[in-house]
């Protein structure tokens, strides 16, 4: 594991101290920033990788990443896709799609240990996992690290220990073997409390915790509403044959332009579905019947559809280096 920071990287760590959303009011102002923060990510590290979920926040980020490297003759960094053993299967077919479409190279985070657990056990989710049968790496992140004193856990992963090693363990492990020194991720200020303090440049520099690297954060600034404007008039026009240049928002998950299909669009169709925050598939649900875009944003809850004992530990889990 590095023992230092990248102190080679030349970046203001109080860039957005103290800002809202609402300091960027329009959404060239948005694009604009994230524009900015992306190719100073880009250039200033030498290893870095972004973060995908194949969710909204993580492919707009990737979208302004692949613009930014065209525009400015960068390299396109690898994008990590943290496979925690619940994902819906659209997930993985949407980032398998799109990976190959542009041309992606993408590193799999697993916390392979339990992933051997469970298939040698056939454990389905919610089925109890026995921490002595784990690795030494995994046994010393639950007995010393989360303080977890029971005897076994449920293979769950919206809970302290199933999230801490079905996630957090996976990614920093992927974050020393492969020597990645800036995280570009898609956390928003407004997404979640634990979030609202973020900066653009965030350092994770304690080797007690984390390999110790930067975040880098294009979108802070964006709210959801943002995010489905930049999509629907700028993303989706750039990227989509036939789609028209002024842009267009569809009314439903079949109200697209002619010649327009669904698989052609860089949008989970779990959020044509009707969801708009995408967790594990036992513990997330649609929020409404309503496209994600469609719903109402400002008076209702973007993770509503997560469970919330996970989104209770949220402070603590970014603690330990989640994102």
């Amino acid at each position: 594991m590095a023992e230092t920071a990248p102190d080679y990287a030349d970046v203001d760590y109080s860039d957005g101290e103290g800002e809202e959303p609402d300091e960027y009011p329009h959404i060239q102002d948005k694009i604009e920033k994230a524009i900015e923060v992306t190719r100073e990510g880009l250039a200033e590290y030498e290893n870095p990788a972004v973060m995908w979920t194949g969710g909204k926040d993580s492919t707009l980020t990737l979208y302004f990443i692949k613009e930014v490297a065209d525009r400015f003759d960068l390299e396109v960094p690898p994008a990590v896709f943290i496979d925690h053993y619940q994902h819906f299967d659209e997930i993985h077919d949407f980032v398998d799609h799109w990976a190959d479409e542009w041309d992606l190279e993408v590193i799999y985070a697993r916390n392979e240990d339990i992933g051997e657990y469970v298939d040698e056990y056939g454990l389905e989710p919610g089925d109890d996992i026995d921490i002595s049968d784990l690795s030494d790496h995994n046994q010393h992140h639950v007995r010393e690290i989360l303080e977890y004193e029971e005897d076994t856990f449920p293979f769950l992963l919206d809970t302290y220990v199933g999230n801490h090693l079905l996630k957090t363990v996976a990614l920093n492990d992927a974050l020393e073997e492969h020597d990645i020194d800036g995280v570009i991720s898609g956390v928003r200020w407004d997404e979640q409390e634990a979030r609202a303090d973020e900066t653009f440049f965030s350092p994770r520099h304690d080797p007690d915790i984390y390999p110790p690297h930067d975040r880098i954060q294009p979108i802070l600034q964006f709210d959801e509403a943002a995010v489905w404007e930049a999509f629907w008039n700028f993303v989706v026009p750039d990227t989509v044959e036939n789609f028209p240049e002024e842009g267009y928002v569809p009314e439903a998950d079949d109200d697209l332009p002619e010649g327009v299909e669904q698989d052609d669009v860089p949008i989970s169709p779990k959020y044509f579905a009707g969801f708009r925050s995408l967790g594990s598939e036992v513990s997330t649900e649609k929020s409404d019947e309503d496209p994600a875009w469609l719903q109402d944003l400002e008076g209702t809850t973007e993770r509503a559809g997560r469970a919330q004992d996970k989104e209770d530990l949220m402070e603590r889990l970014r603690d330990l280096g989640y994102m």
